[in-house]
């Protein structure tokens, strides 16, 4: 299993992305359920977001950001993936 840190950066168009967000928010739970997710969450200033998700490999992850209603909306202006290697943390296990 790989671990990836995604940056969502948002753009002026809030309004549409709010209209989405509970439907991104749903399927955020799903992926929690299943263990894809390990942490996400907007950023105060609200420009943005960072999630955390362990999937087999990248095509996988690609396939997880795929089916997020925020994709199909085109309410993120850009989309930042790093594969990542945590080293401490609670959640490691």
């Amino acid at each position: 299993m790989a671990r990836f840190a995604v940056e969502l950066v948002f753009g002026d168009n809030q309004d549409e992305r709010m209209a989405v967000r509970p439907a991104h928010r749903e399927y955020l739970a799903t992926l929690v359920e299943r263990g894809v997710l390990l942490v996400s969450g907007p950023y105060a200033d609200q420009s943005g977001a960072l999630l955390v998700y362990e999937v087999a490999d990248e095509a996988e992850l690609r396939d997880v950001l795929a089916a997020d209603p925020y994709t199909p909306a085109g309410v993120v202006k850009e989309t930042r993936v790093h594969e990542w290697q945590a080293l401490m943390g609670v959640w490691l296990g």
